[in-house]
């Protein structure tokens, strides 16, 4: 090695990896243009090293689809398409704490009401509709949803709904009145049925948020190693 230069077998011994890996990363254009010498073989440098680590870096932060696209967006001097991609990655964990807030606020609402005493027998369609005051029209399309699932009488096929479907009705009464859209509606339902218990609803959304605030982090320090790299490699200013 002279001037610097580097072998392909030299860079994937500084990351651990094989050299096909680091062949197949030069192919998909997610580490720097390699020249090569005149007998063919690719010539790296330690520009190389250094675009592997924050590779490495930005899948642990996000996710190898959107590392890909970001790292072979700077490697072909495409630098506003690689900042609209980080961009898409922080909007979505934006979405998720948003919607992690909602269900939460849903929930809180759904237990702060008591729940409509349910006929021992079960109740058919016309009288859960009257029990949480909507249409019948809407709780079959509730159902059409998935939102309520009423189990079926036998000889007759009337709709019969049980405490626990009664309940579920009564949520989705009670979250479409408050404005909640279904996909949240949904979201709350699937907490109750899985995890039952409120305190359990509670600890599951806030375990949720706790993995987004560390996958956040992730990102960000993905995202701080990136902007280094683009300042050391003269494509941003420092």
């Amino acid at each position: 090695m002279r001037d610097g230069r580097l072998r392909v077998v030299d860079v994937a011994a500084s990351a651990g990896i094989s050299t096909q890996q680091v062949r197949n990363y030069l192919e998909a254009g997610v580490l720097p243009p390699a020249d090569r010498t005149p007998s063919g073989y690719r010539v790296l440098t330690g520009r190389h090293v250094r675009a592997l680590t924050v590779l490495r870096r930005m899948a642990e932060g996000h996710g190898w689809a959107r590392t890909r696209e970001v790292m072979a967006a700077v490697h072909r001097g495409e630098l506003a398409t690689a900042l609209a991609a980080l961009d898409a990655g922080h909007a979505e964990l934006d979405r998720e704490r948003a919607e992690i807030r909602r269900v939460l606020g849903a929930f809180e609402t759904v237990v702060a009401s008591p729940a409509v005493p349910a006929p021992r027998r079960g109740a058919r369609i016309g009288e859960v509709a009257d029990l949480v005051a909507v249409r019948t029209s809407q709780l079959r399309l509730w159902e059409e949803r998935g939102l309520v699932r009423p189990t079926r009488e036998p000889g007759t096929g009337y709709r019969v709904y049980d405490a626990a479907e009664l309940r579920a009705a009564q949520v989705v009464a009670l979250l479409r009145r408050g404005g909640y859209p279904f996909e949240i509606v949904a979201a709350v339902l699937a907490e109750m049925r899985t995890t039952g218990r409120p305190e359990r609803v509670r600890t599951e959304l806030a375990r949720r948020e706790q993995d987004l605030h560390r996958r956040s982090l992730r990102r960000l320090r993905a995202s701080a190693a990136l902007h280094d790299y683009l300042a050391e490699t003269g494509l941003v200013d420092g």
